[in-house]
């Protein structure tokens, strides 16, 4: 990459992180307030639960808009960021309604399956597959496995990012520092420019919502914002 062009996105990336991790820092607490009115709030008593008060969830919404506010200024909308994108709104509209109302396993599964193949349509596919510790190694192309390899990763990882969401900030702090590995290789490959952006501004977006979501939290992600973070790192892996 010609050295004026590095620059360029280097500058990008930064003002990508900046501005959705402000945005979110500043979205936070209203979206806290708002899930108070609404009654979105996790409830203490199940055995999973160790808090002792009820805590208002759908913080996924400032993550999603600090998101939204560090992608769409900064990075080139074109096919495969738009299918992310896409899918990201049926993934936090799933998680919302979760949030609120509590949806059958099912029907999230489905609606995974849905924002996957979303982003599937739009060129997020895994064509290789290759071994990282071997750099002799012969890629191995995947053929006809292509789609439903794809479709197995993203809605695995997407459901992994939930499944770990259980402690105050774990989600957030294990996706924070996935961007930053994932931004420290793809500013090394001139093809994944626009993946740079993405990635940056998904990891402003969880330093923006740590503060109000480390021990003691003051607010939780919940689904709409950890099937996000698991969504958003496995389509632009």
């Amino acid at each position: 990459m010609l050295p004026a062009l590095a620059l360029r996105l280097r500058v990008r990336v930064l003002l990508a992180l900046l501005a959705a991790a402000a945005v979110c820092l500043l979205a936070t607490p209203a979206v806290r307030k708002f899930a108070c009115k609404i009654g979105a709030m996790d409830m203490p008593g199940e055995s999973r639960r160790v808090h002792d008060h009820p805590i208002p969830r759908l913080g996924g919404l400032a993550l999603f808009a600090g998101f939204l506010a560090g992608v769409l200024p900064f990075t080139g909308i074109d096919e495969p960021v738009q299918g992310i994108l896409l899918g990201s709104v049926i993934i936090v509209v799933t998680g919302a309604v979760d949030d609120l109302v509590s949806l059958r396993p099912w029907v999230k599964l489905v609606l995974q399956i849905i924002a996957a193949i979303v982003a599937i349509r739009h060129g997020v596919v895994i064509r290789i597959l290759t071994n990282p510790g071997d750099a002799s190694a012969e890629a191995i192309a995947l053929g006809a496995l292509s789609v439903p390899v794809t479709l197995l990763w993203i809605v695995g990882m997407t459901n992994a990012l939930n499944l770990i969401d259980g402690l105050d900030g774990l989600a957030a702090g294990v996706c924070g520092i996935g961007c930053a590995s994932m931004l420290a290789v793809s500013l090394f490959l001139p093809q994944a420019t626009e993946i740079s952006v993405l990635v940056a501004a998904l990891g402003g977006a969880c330093l923006g919502f740590l503060p109000f979501n480390i021990n003691p939290a003051k607010i939780f992600m919940g689904d709409s914002g950890s099937l996000l973070l698991g969504y958003v790192l496995s389509t632009a892996s």
